[in-house]
């Protein structure tokens, strides 16, 4: 199948590098997205987000004329949603006594509905944003045909959902193994053509809802993992043991490979997608649920370590938070972690001046976000590590002891160790570390 004219309807970390991805190899494409000031921006080649080398993808796309930008969808061979599948801030669910996280699904819904005047027969329409089982076949498809045209024969439906690392979007859209997930597999089939136009990796081919819990199935996995990592930090602090000497013990085991602890997990992926699975069916994801619950609670694990390491009482304590992001060296504050640290300090009466190299001006609410590095630890009676950026882990103690007069220093992702902060007068409490302090 042939594609001359993509829509593809979300303009972020990833509807942006894989709208550029499309034009980089000869096809029009249509960005769009509902914020104007995104538009706009696009439109004058800059970028909203951070992404290594996606600003000049994006100047070759536009210089090309292969990509152009528009608040709305226009008719197409193809459309992709790449829209955001956050779950709701205050609605949840319950099940037997446990609470539960909600999909949001409206973005998807929105983007959906805007479709359906353009939609014409033999266009395929794919899926990308990750979504609760079932969500292309009980919420996409009966919208798509709203139009008048049945899914399956008249026009194609797939889901396809992004397998990238931020930071390595661009070269991972074209290296990782694909899968599409088809309504019908002749669905799956003209999926499958769409990507093989820049995808160099595998392309696997399956129906809808299996793809739809293969990505969640990845990011669950991963979050079962980090929490029994994070389980493992604190019954370390209980026994007096160093969490990051037993954990790379452990893993000499040829079996065993233990993930690193932390102040918990962030990003729009693997904090969320667990959820979708805990939402459709909550009678059975039980380890999933408690997964979350220990990931979400840590936490308030970084805050009574720093109260350990500050005699107690947090109330006045001017702190300097290090990093707000939700993983090292990128600018992706979603779900961060980092973010709900900073608040329960300021919960406990913690003064708190952070600083987030990568986004210095985040506009986060509630936050005193500092522009440099050196007027975050001005003034502080401690700082706070939370994210591992180089930036960061590059500090050295005496460096470190010229920029602050504060001398308690809380790593969370022993991004420190090694180097004799004693000396300069440091006192290093590290998360997980029941010896240090």
């Amino acid at each position: 199948m042939k594609f001359n004219k993509i829509c593809i309807l979300g303009l972020g970390y990833i509807g942006l590098p894989t709208a550029t991805m499309f034009a980089a190899n000869g096809v029009k494409v249509l960005g769009v997205d509902t914020n104007p000031n995104v538009v706009e921006t696009l439109k004058a080649g800059r970028l909203h987000i951070h992404e290594p080398g996606l600003g000049e993808t994006l100047e070759k796309a536009l210089a090309s004329g292969n990509l152009s930008l528009a608040p709305a969808p226009e008719p197409a061979d193809a459309f992709l949603i790449a829209v955001p599948t956050p779950f709701f801030e205050h609605e949840t669910g319950e099940y037997h006594g446990q609470v539960y996280k909600k999909a949001d699904m409206r973005a998807v819904t929105s983007a959906t509905e805007a479709i359906v005047p353009h939609l014409r027969k033999g266009n395929l329409v794919v899926l990308e944003s990750t979504s609760p089982p079932r969500t292309t076949v009980d919420l996409v498809v009966p919208i798509l045909e709203r139009s008048g045209l049945k899914a399956g024969s008249d026009f194609y439906v797939a889901y396809s959902p992004e397998r990238v690392l931020p930071g390595q979007i661009l070269r991972e859209l074209v290296e990782n193994a694909r899968v599409v997930g088809g309504l019908t597999p002749e669905s799956a089939q003209a999926g499958a053509d769409l990507y093989s136009v820049f995808v160099r990796g595998q392309i696997h081919r399956t129906d809808a809802t299996t793809a739809e819990m293969v990505k969640l199935m990845e990011n669950t996995y991963r979050d079962v993992n980090i929490a029994i990592a994070n389980e493992f930090s604190r019954l370390a602090e209980r026994f007096g043991v160093d969490v990051w000497e037993a954990i790379q013990l452990a893993s000499l085991h040829p079996r065993v490979k233990i993930l690193n602890p932390g102040p918990g997990v962030g990003g729009h992926c693997i904090s969320v997608d667990p959820w979708f699975f805990v939402e459709t069916a909550p009678d059975l994801a039980q380890l999933i649920l408690k997964a979350r619950q220990v990931n979400d609670a840590q936490p308030h694990f970084v805050v009574e370590k720093a109260r350990q390491a500050l005699g107690g009482d947090l109330n006045g304590k001017r702190i300097a938070a290090l990093g707000l992001a939700y993983k090292p060296d990128v600018d992706d504050l979603r779900e961060s972690p980092a973010v709900e640290v900073v608040h329960l300090f300021q919960k406990e009466g913690a003064i708190v001046k952070a600083f987030e190299p990568f986004k210095p001006e985040n506009g986060l609410p509630g936050i005193d976000s500092a522009p440099a590095l050196e007027a975050a630890l001005a003034g502080a009676d401690a700082v706070l590590l939370l994210v591992g950026h180089s930036q960061f882990r590059s500090l050295m103690p005496a460096q470190l002891a010229s920029l602050t007069p504060a001398r308690v220093l809380i790593d969370t992702v022993n991004a420190l160790a090694g180097r004799d902060w004693e000396s300069a007068g440091f006192c290093l409490w590290r998360l997980g570390d029941g010896r240090t302090g």
